[in-house]
């Protein structure tokens, strides 16, 4: 899978803002992750936060972690949490695309 640029080279700070947060797992997926991605696009996160977190602090390090997303990569960003993945039909289309970006 590609990785487009707009995301690609900034990485390292992506990388580091996912450790900020306690995340565990993430994965790019949908038009970042091919061909069809062009200046209206989105950036689409696939994440697990790690085992055990409060409530509390998910909820404070889920909103932290879409602002700090947003503005370093001047895009909208949307946040999808794995455990709340239940429809079969979004779950195949996610997995047509999904890039592992950091785990």
């Amino acid at each position: 899978m590609m990785i487009q640029p707009v995301l690609y080279n900034k990485l390292p700070e992506v990388i580091g803002l996912f450790k900020e947060n306690k995340v565990e797992r993430v994965y790019a997926f949908g038009s970042v992750c091919t061909e069809k991605f062009n200046d209206n696009s989105d950036i689409d996160f696939l994440i697990s936060f790690e085992k055990g977190i409060d409530p509390i602090e998910y909820g404070e390090n889920y909103f932290k972690l879409l602002y700090s997303l947003q503005k370093l990569l001047q895009r909208d960003v949307d946040i999808v949490a794995e455990e709340t993945l239940v429809n079969p039909y979004f779950i195949k289309v996610l997995n047509k695309t999904k890039t592992v970006i950091y785990e």
